[in-house]
């Protein structure tokens, strides 16, 4: 296959958009959310249910909107075709803003686990150098191209899911019901445990429209974008309330509510000694390495379709062995420029305002998203579905928009603060690309050039295919 370049490139089967998908859900998170819904008491399984039937609903979504349109930029590319180039501006300006600054916090994250598995000291030099290194070490393997990509996404995905799996499955040979406190704790009512549960757990499937974003990446993404998001998002659920009930069930609930480790607590529980730790910090690391692998990606993704329909300088629509080379290194130095901040500046202050940020700026996407299918579906496909189907979908749809609504809401009153201003920065970035854009140009050509590289591509695949078979 080639891209743009000339130079080879090969595209993401439904294995490999999966784990993009599974791996870019689970990051270091997961690690310690057992102890964070703790307090709450049990409920809180019951709210991880409930954001799973919505996350599964948002997934089937992306897959019905990347059946209509299979390019590259997914939540970008459905906004704008709804409502136009300032929605779709806002919903790419909004995701790029979100991965470079989420990509600085995971390698901040994830220097502690470093630490706990080599057993090295804390220092400002050596931390900054790590964490450069867990921002910069992915960005390579972007670099490399797409093949890269998708190697290092498999094999980091696989490495943190057999582990978290099987202690997840293994502490239910060791559940003791006993441990597992009560349904809500502190004596409130059981809807006041679920709303603040939830309101905790709400972004533990941030990354299930990876497959979507990246569907011009994606081998037959008609088909393998929505299974790929699926399966990604029930793959990351079983991890996430096996693992969490689990814990649940095997630290002892006065214990539990203290931890810092919970998934180290209860490996030294089944198995004795303390060993735990380090085998879990390990996990960790590989769980963060992998996320920063996909998410390097898609802070490429959205800017490059948008680039494509001149929203974006025209940099960022380029790209080399299928990866937009300078989306890749635009993100990995904002990200680098907020680690080095993070670790010299000698307050949090700007760091904990831009990770708000990201709680918010994750959510514009989806909301967007949701409400380009709820127009298609009203607007102009009564006449081209059955009725069946067109009520399945709408509800569907609803329930997707009512999940990333509730993402929203979730996000808390500083994160939409700072999140709006960081949003409605971006409309003077809109201004500057609109005003230098021809007259009368308004991205569809561009759109339809980078269709008509997909096609060409698709039909390069067969072609290749019969001459390897004569060699």
């Amino acid at each position: 296959m080639h891209d743009t370049d000339g130079t080879q490139s090969r595209r993401f089967g439904l294995p490999t958009a999966t784990a993009l998908v599974m791996g870019n859900i689970i990051g270091g998170g997961i690690f310690l959310l057992p102890a964070s819904v703790a307090p709450f008491g049990t409920v809180s399984l019951l709210a991880f249910g409930v954001l799973t039937v919505g996350a599964i609903a948002l997934a089937l979504v992306f897959g019905r909107l990347a059946e209509r349109d299979p390019r590259t930029g997914g939540p970008y590319v459905y906004a704008r075709e709804a409502f136009g180039d300032f929605a779709g501006f806002m919903s790419a300006w909004s995701y790029w803003t979100m991965t470079w600054v989420s990509n600085a916090a995971l390698a901040v994250a994830g220097v502690g686990y470093f630490h706990v598995v080599t057993g090295g000291s804390n220092s400002t030099g050596s931390d900054l150098t790590i964490a450069l290194l867990m921002v910069w070490l992915p960005a390579l393997a972007n670099l490399a191209g797409t093949r890269w990509v998708g190697a290092v996404q498999l094999v980091s995905t696989v490495l943190k899911f057999v582990p978290l799996l099987f202690v997840a499955v293994v502490g239910l040979f060791f559940f003791d019901p006993s441990k597992l406190g009560s349904f809500t704790e502190g004596g409130g009512s059981w809807t006041g445990g679920l709303s603040a549960s939830a309101a905790i757990l709400l972004y533990s499937y941030v990354g299930v429209e990876s497959a979507a974003m990246s569907a011009g990446e994606v081998r037959d993404p008609e088909r393998n974008v929505g299974r790929a998001s699926v399966l990604g998002t029930i793959g990351a659920a079983v991890v996430y309330l096996l693992g969490t009930l689990s814990v649940f069930g095997t630290v002892a609930h006065d214990k539990l509510v203290k931890s810092t480790a919970p998934f180290s607590d209860a490996v030294d529980v089944m198995f004795g000694g303390t060993w735990g730790g380090t085998l879990i910090a390990c996990c960790a690391v590989i769980s963060i390495v992998g996320a920063l692998n996909g998410w390097t990606l898609m802070s490429a993704q959205a800017p490059y379709a948008a680039a494509k329909d001149g929203l974006f300088p025209a940099v960022f629509g380029k790209k080399r062995r299928g990866v937009p080379t300078a989306g890749v290194l635009a993100a990995t130095i904002c990200a680098s420029v907020l680690t080095v901040i993070n670790y010299t500046s000698g307050s949090g202050g700007v760091f904990e305002i831009l990770v708000l940020v990201t709680t918010f700026s994750a959510t514009v996407p989806y909301l967007l998203a949701t409400a380009a299918q709820v127009y298609f579906l009203l607007k102009g496909q009564r006449e081209k579905v059955r009725p069946a189907r067109l009520t399945r979908d709408l509800v569907l749809a609803l329930s997707a928009f009512g999940f990333s609504f509730w993402l929203v809401a979730g996000a808390g009153y500083a994160a939409v603060y700072q999140g709006t201003l960081f949003l409605f920065a971006g409309i003077i970035v809109y201004v500057w690309m609109a005003a230098r854009r021809p007259a009368g140009d308004n991205g569809r050509q561009a759109a339809g050039q980078e269709a008509a590289e997909v096609a060409a591509e698709a039909a390069e695949e067969p072609a290749a295919a019969a001459e390897a078979l004569t060699r």
